[in-house]
């Protein structure tokens, strides 16, 4: 007999949390809290001044300051709600400007500062206070890299609080897909993005995702719970490993340490969410922050509303960051994700008229994925630390299908069963030395013990060599085991002049299942040859294992038994060379360029000549069921990209973004032909204006907008007199990808209310975004359906309005 666990619902949550508003009660201000620290060594600043800029009005008319303590901490109280911004000084350090920090009556402000110090001690007393908005939070980061936040994620138009989609908005960034949030990057695949979690690798971080892959429906990610994080586009620094394209590195913001605050949030794609945050220990800074989401539908559908289908998306997912402060073993922090999804087709209910529904299958899929870590900052002295994270975590996929009509012994006739779990242990360590105020080290290694589960069997489209009447089985993959990574770097950045910056490492990475080692170097410098004007030179060699699912495909014989016959394939390489120039013609302007070349080699290919190669897959549910692969495939992706950016400031911003490029390989039959991601170029264009209501600052308007437009991807077409008589797609292998989609065009409008309540310590949040407000038919695929035996196109997602409504108390 099963039970089922009772937990507290969250419309329960929710209401819990809503019947404390009536205790908190203060004026029409807030709180910044913060810490200062040392950039390089992350040593805390003791007596940095720090102060709301001479500009911003008070109520008192004096200016609000204050001065970090030993811990390099400090509190600026009585802060009027709207836009502020702070200035931090420190003796032998540039001093900084934070611009248009949000400062709303439901939630107080923390900022996380780092300092640069001054290359001359001499020059200390004529450096002009900056804002480096666009610097990458991790300093090793040198070029094709960008720092964003959570206050990003909320405000874009079109991005349903998705951190995936938030990237398609910056340069080199292609995703014409409304239905996943896969990320091409520069012409790669999305299997080549690296998601790290606190410094550490993680799962594939999206509900219904599966084996292998890097995108999904919709994202398990929380930007309710980010901290300014990083995303990396090419010759990333030696730190980062076994990645081909690209680093989503993710940091997770601690809770409030004084005061408890508590979030309530309802929004179309992101559900019912409830968020609590405060202290754990005042004497030692400790703090919490948890929050919980639910799908929407799900919630709607429990309370009797009939939406018609069972075909439901029921999602959920927790996150946590728990930081016990600094204890005597140094500074601890626990955090974590969990996520769960699940959804059902139904044959019968499915309409005999639609172009790709099969009426004679059920399906039905459940995913799962988690991960906890803890993390241990030791700080050695003023210029060094070891920073340690271990994690452990899961992910994993069921998903069965059976045909309706057929009986098997009185029962459905099961078509596919489908069990994936993935288990992976990890350990993270570097030290790190800031030697002199012109030399950073960094040396560090990654161990990741992977025990993986799977089992895929399948009759679809089988034969029946047994003679029995039934379809034979097809074991396409039945593997339990382990495999390791174990990867070592060292980095150091040099500041060989006050306007030249060389970062140089190495990484080494190493596979057991198949003994690949590689050596990877890796090479950036900047040089600013004029005050507004930096060129930047990287090059990095990067390599990756393949997708777990193609190493465990099961080569079919002819007497109907299998055989591994991918479990031997080597790493693919990708070599990055890429050249920017930035130039920044006035305050809160930033005019950026990037041209780059990649070479890629030992991509998996067939043994026996074909257009397939590996490069082309990562943007689907699953991978091709392709055995006795070699690693003998090639490409290369070459393109321009230039970026003109507004941040935020005097109530609006701008950012308009242009990537062209050319992403070609070549498969086992020699031919070079454009990968199924050469769209050939992407254009965004998003701005946004805050309309401030009143002299209080306590209420505003906000109006967001955002067009793309994309080129259409490439395709295979489908050879239908054979797909009709195979029972199942077949293409033209010969003139694979030689088709192209229509172009992908998209107009997103948002307008947003925010209000700070002049008695309550409540602030309160509406959005609605209308996306798609031509509602343009974008084309998703030409595919052949096997129930009308025909070739049809099927669109994307037409006109669909979004709405969120947040309350902070």
């Amino acid at each position: 007999m099963q039970t089922k666990q009772q937990f507290l619902s969250p419309i329960s949550l929710v209401l819990l949390l809503l019947s404390f508003l009536p205790v908190f009660l203060t004026a029409q201000t807030s709180t910044i809290r913060g810490m200062v620290r040392d950039q390089q060594s992350e040593a805390p600043l003791v007596g940095a001044t720090v102060q709301l800029a001479p500009n911003t009005p008070t109520d008192a008319g004096s200016v609000i300051g204050a001065i970090t303590d030993a811990n390099g901490n400090f509190i600026l109280k009585n802060v009027p709600v709207g836009r502020q911004m702070i200035r931090v000084s420190y003796l032998g350090y540039e001093p900084q400007n934070l611009p248009n920090i949000l400062i709303t009556a439901g939630k107080e402000a923390q900022l996380d500062i780092r300092m640069e110090e001054s290359f001359n001690k001499m020059d200390e007393v004529v450096i002009t206070a900056k804002s480096d908005k666009d610097k990458p939070m991790n300093e090793m980061a040198a070029i094709s890299a960008r720092q964003f936040n959570m206050e990003e994620v909320r405000r874009y138009s079109g991005g349903r609080s998705d951190i995936g989609r938030l990237v398609t908005n910056f340069a080199g960034v292609a995703a014409n897909n409304d239905a996943r949030n896969d990320i091409v990057i520069r012409g790669n695949s999305p299997t080549g993005v690296l998601w790290r979690l606190e410094g550490i690798p993680m799962p594939n971080p999206n509900h219904f995702s599966t084996l292998g892959t890097t995108g999904g429906p919709v994202s398990a990610l929380n930007p309710n719970m980010i901290s300014n994080s990083d995303f990396l586009t090419g010759a990333f620094s030696a730190e980062y490993g076994n990645a081909l394209a690209g680093v989503f590195d993710i940091n997770l913001r601690t809770g409030n340490q004084e005061k408890f605050e508590f979030m309530t949030q309802l929004g179309a794609f992101t559900g019912l969410e409830a968020l609590i945050e405060g202290p754990l220990n005042p004497k030692s800074g400790g703090s919490f922050v948890v929050a919980y989401r639910h799908s929407f539908v799900e919630l709607a559908s429990v309370a009797g509303i009939n939406f018609g289908t069972a075909a439901l998306p029921r999602y959920k997912d927790l996150s946590f960051n728990i930081d016990l402060g600094n204890t005597k073993f140094g500074k601890i922090s626990v955090f974590g994700i969990g996520a769960t999804s699940s959804i059902d087709f139904l044959g019968a209910e499915i309409d005999t008229t639609d172009l790709f529904a099969d009426p004679n299958q059920n399906a039905y899929n459940v995913s799962k994925f988690g991960i906890v870590g803890l993390k241990h900052n030791v700080l050695l002295n003023d210029h060094s630390y070891i920073r340690t994270v271990i994690s452990a975590s899961y992910s994993g996929t069921t998903f069965k299908a059976e045909d309706v009509e057929l009986k098997e012994n009185d029962a459905p006739y099961q078509l596919t069963d489908v069990k994936d779990g993935l288990t992976v242990y990890r350990v993270s360590s570097y030290y790190n030395n800031k030697i002199t105020n012109r030399l950073n080290f960094r040396s560090g290694f990654l161990l990741q013990n992977q025990h993986l589960d799977t089992y895929v069997n399948t009759r679809e489209g089988t034969p029946d060599l047994n003679g029995d009447g039934k379809r034979d089985w097809y074991l396409q993959r039945d593997f339990e085991g382990t495999v390791n990574t174990a990867e070592a770097y060292a980095q150091a950045q040099y500041r060989i002049t006050q306007t030249v910056t060389l970062n140089g490492g190495l990484h080494a990475q190493y596979f057991d299942l198949t003994e690949n080692f590689a050596l990877e170097p890796r090479a950036a410098i900047n040089w600013q040859f004029l005050p507004k004007h930096k060129l930047s030179l990287g090059y990095g060699l990067h390599n990756q294992t393949q997708p777990l699912p193609i190493f465990f495909f099961r080569e079919q014989l002819a007497d109907g038994s299998t055989r591994n016959s991918n479990d031997q394939l080597k790493f693919t390489q990708n070599q990055h060379l890429v050249l920017g120039y930035d130039f920044k013609p006035a305050q809160d302007w930033r005019i950026k360029a990037e041209t780059y070349y990649q070479w890629i080699s030992k991509a998996p290919v067939e043994s026996t000549p074909s257009s397939f190669s590996i490069l082309n897959t990562g943007a689907d549910f699953t991978f091709p069921e392709k055995t006795k692969l070699v690693n003998k495939g090639t490409g290369r992706n070459v393109g321009i990209e230039v970026t003109v950016e507004k941040f935020f400031s005097k109530g609006y911003y701008a950012l308009i973004t242009t990537s062209i490029f050319d992403s070609k390989y070549k498969g086992s039959d020699g031919v070079e032909r454009s990968t199924a991601f050469n769209g050939g170029y992407v254009f965004n264009v998003l701005a946004g204006k805050e309309f401030k209501i009143g002299s209080s600052g306590r209420r505003a308007l906000t109006f967001d907008t955002k067009f793309t437009t994309a080129g259409g991807r490439p395709y295979s077409p489908v050879d239908l007199t054979a797909s009709q008589a195979a029972g199942k797609e077949v293409i033209y292998d010969n003139l694979a990808f030689s088709k192209k989609q229509d172009a992908y065009m998209r107009w997103d409008v948002k307008f947003g209310y925010r209000v700070n309540s002049s008695k309550r310590k409540l602030s309160q949040t509406f959005f609605l975004d209308f996306q798609n407000v031509t509602n343009r038919e974008n084309i998703f695929a030409l595919r052949y359906n096997t129930v009308r035996g025909e070739v049809g196109r099927v669109n994307q997602i037409g006109f669909f309005p979004d709405l969120l409504y947040r309350v902070e108390f």
